[in-house]
């Protein structure tokens, strides 16, 4: 289970949760302009935007969670379980294996505008990237400086939905976590009067009494409406250290502590990384579950015209900044 999320102060930033019982080995990868993709239905693209983001690293192929391209544009992927549903290749689309729509659409997209007109002739297929990795069954977000956007391909096809809340979680679909939404419209940062009954003298006992009823569990509906309030209502000044932390704060309303969601006998769910994204600027931050130092990695201190991809490695110990 993922939480993603979007913030504007002075820049746009773009970013996720990855929630899992175990890491496949991530890294903080760079695809410069000139990489070469090799798309399994669509030919191979010898030149393009260049993309940061963070992935699992196969056959020297980034098979991308989240990223950003140099234009500002971000995209992320999350758990769909029992709802995702892929199409077969035909004639006259745009087949796309599952795998590699965030480099189609991040390699040639400068807003998500100009995704909306890619989305209208593709065709997303269950392709695999090999047999040890079937198709995941994923939906994606897919957001720039102006608007964000959540894809959900289903047994009915290809769903695009606005989405004016800037948060995607996972199940059930976004419409229906949209509508969930109505149940919390009295909560407010402000605390609340008492509508309860004029023959009764009730006041506040406790600040934050305005967001009684706001959810706390770990379930995706409830991270949902925790992330969509708390990025609703958020404040931050315009310098980056600051959005920065505060994007940081947001998505950590919604960490998850190993030892409160099992999900086989000794296996506990846990937030592996949490990435925050300057799409402004092509920066990619990220803490790990254990190392709460953000890490840093700016795409335009690479050659941004190379063909070799560029890793870097998760920082996953804790970093101690000791003060005697």
């Amino acid at each position: 289970m993922c939480t993603a999320a979007t913030y504007q102060t002075k820049d746009f930033y773009f970013g996720r949760t990855l929630d899992y019982e175990f890491s496949y080995g991530d890294e903080v990868t760079i695809m410069p302009r000139n990489y070469e993709i090799a798309f399994r239905h669509m030919g191979v693209v010898k030149s393009h935007y260049a993309i940061i983001g963070m992935a699992y690293v196969t056959d020297d192929y980034p098979l991308y969670y989240d990223a950003i391209n140099e234009k500002g544009v971000g995209m992320a992927g999350l758990n769909f379980v029992g709802n995702a549903a892929y199409a077969e290749v035909v004639d006259n689309k745009d087949n796309v294996a599952q795998f590699e729509f965030i480099p189609w659409i991040l390699s040639q997209c400068a807003s998500v505008k100009e995704a909306r007109a890619l989305l209208a002739k593709m065709n997303l297929v269950g392709t695999p990237y090999n047999e040890q990795l079937p198709a995941a069954q994923l939906h994606w977000m897919i957001a720039d400086a102006k608007e964000c956007i959540v894809v959900e391909s289903m047994a009915d096809g290809v769903h695009i939905h606005d989405n004016p809340v800037g948060v995607m979680t996972n199940n059930p679909p976004f419409d229906m976590q949209m509508f969930l939404l109505n149940q919390y419209m009295g909560l407010s940062e402000k605390q609340p009067e008492n509508h309860f009954s004029k023959e009764l003298p009730l006041q506040t006992y406790s600040r934050g009494m305005g967001a009684i009823g706001l959810p706390g569990d770990l379930s995706s509906t409830s991270r949902f409406a925790k992330v969509a309030y708390t990025r609703m209502h958020a404040v931050s000044e315009n310098s980056e250290e600051a959005s920065v932390s505060q994007f940081f704060h947001i998505l950590g309303s919604v960490d998850q502590q190993r030892g409160c969601c099992e999900v086989s006998e000794g296996k506990y769910e846990i937030t592996i990384y949490t990435s925050c994204c300057n799409a402004t600027k092509g920066i990619y931050y990220y803490t790990s579950y254990d190392n709460h130092q953000i890490t840093g990695v700016d795409m335009h201190r690479e050659n941004l015209d190379g063909n070799a991809i560029v890793r870097y490695p998760l920082r996953k110990e804790e970093q101690i900044a000791w003060a005697n």
